[in-house]
């Protein structure tokens, strides 16, 4: 009797343990920190995190804790809360898109292009470096870079002028390289997004000019799909 209630409590131990197990593989949890963009400001619609993790599984979970105004010290400072912390324990797979905002100050203040980048690609490194630390064992981070860090399309050209918007552009490719770099070195992943936002971009962007409407939502959403490695 003592050898057969042994078997049963290990089969029952094991059953215990194969459960979370599945459920961690079939019921990803995507994590995102960021601004806006991320946040889905102006845009009244379900944003790319959320889409983004119910094409990995019906059964994932999207935390969304990106913040509207946020630049990359804002994420930093987040980063420090606990209930932060705890989410980025469980996740499967984090997305961070910060650093437009730090950039646009820098656009509309005149300041050094390559001073600001300098400064979101140290933050960036970071942060990725906090998300490692704090998960504690491999999980997929992905950085998405920025199309423009201000408006565009339609708006932006009207607010700007065509030297405006090309010096915006400018801002944004010194913003990208330092994401770029800053994911390499921390070991994440670097997405761009500019290829969905080519030519004219307006049919993607919210009346603002400055964040994707449901269509950019969903494009942005498919771009991740389509070239992550899925947890």
């Amino acid at each position: 009797m003592l050898v057969r209630r042994a078997a049963l409590a290990v089969v029952l131990a094991l059953t215990g343990c194969a459960g979370p197990i599945r459920a961690e593989r079939d019921s990803p949890v995507v994590v995102t920190l960021g601004d806006s963009v991320p946040a889905g400001t102006n845009c009244s619609c379900t944003p790319f995190p959320d889409l983004y993790a119910r094409m990995l599984s019906p059964r994932a979970r999207s935390v969304n804790l990106a913040q509207s105004g946020f630049t990359t010290a804002d994420v930093q400072e987040q980063l420090g809360r606990g209930g932060v912390r705890d989410s980025v324990r469980a996740a499967s797979v984090v997305l961070v898109m910060a650093g437009a905002n730090d950039m646009a100050a820098a656009f509309d203040e005149g300041d050094d292009f390559g001073t600001a980048a300098q400064r979101v690609g140290d933050a960036m490194a970071s942060i990725v470096a906090a998300v490692r630390r704090e998960h504690g064992s491999p999980v997929t981070v992905l950085v998405l870079g920025y199309w423009n860090v201000v408006k565009d399309g339609a708006v932006g050209l009207e607010a700007y002028g065509a030297d405006g918007l090309r010096t915006a552009k400018q801002a944004t490719s010194y913003d990208n390289d330092a994401l770029r770099q800053a994911a390499e070195q921390a070991g994440a992943t670097y997405l761009t997004t500019s290829p969905l936002f080519t030519a004219d971009p307006t049919a993607l962007l919210a009346d603002d000019g400055d964040h994707p409407n449901a269509a950019g939502h969903q494009a942005i959403a498919r771009m991740l799909y389509g070239v992550d490695p899925h947890p």
